[in-house]
């Protein structure tokens, strides 16, 4: 079961937090696996805003109101970015649908400075969600996280952080689409 789990969870699946986690790190989350090995797992968690922007973080782009994601609680003094659309940058990792993690950061500076990038279309990290060997297989198996393939990478960067989770559940159909309308707090109901 686990080296099953381990083949079909693969960078750009996205992990999607079962309705009543209530670590607050992961709460109605939405994260997006960048690495899966044997050694661990890296990921980004797409739907929390931090309170920061990039101008407050980077000195070339003082310029830039780009918001800013807490990409998990690993590391929160790492700066992390994704972006959708062609390679543009040396360096990024594919993760498929036209999805990129990463690549030649002094490049990303340089196009922005230039607006030569849709800046729609890249989003900012700081922090990670980390996992170390065999945690997030573990994780699945306990049913912590519900999984499903990237396919409508676009979506990831127009929806708003707070209904991201919900959507994602929707356009999953059948049990999952009940899913989205759960109530945080059952108790509440």
């Amino acid at each position: 079961m686990e080296e099953n789990a381990q083949n079909q969870i693969k960078p750009g699946t996205l992990l999607i937090s079962e309705p009543f986690l209530q670590d607050e790190n992961f709460v109605r989350s939405v994260v997006l696996l960048c690495e899966n090995s044997k050694g661990g797992s890296f990921g980004l968690v797409l739907n929390k805003l931090s309170i920061l922007k990039v101008s407050e973080l980077i000195d070339r782009l003082s310029f830039l109101d780009s918001d800013v994601y807490v990409g998990g609680p690993v590391e929160q003094n790492t700066f992390h970015f994704i972006y959708f659309g062609e390679r543009m940058l040396d360096g990024s990792v594919p993760l498929g649908n036209n999805l990129w993690w990463g690549g030649d950061f002094s490049q990303l500076e340089q196009k922005i400075i230039n607006s030569e990038v849709d800046l729609e279309y890249v989003r900012f990290f700081i922090g990670y969600s980390g996992w170390s060997e065999g945690q997030l297989e573990e994780e699945i198996a306990e049913k912590t996280w519900i999984h499903t393939p990237c396919t409508e990478t676009e979506s990831i960067f127009k929806a708003s952080p707070e209904e991201l989770w919900r959507i994602i559940l929707k356009n999953m159909g059948g049990e999952y689409q009940i899913m989205a309308n759960y109530p945080i707090d059952p108790r509440l109901n």
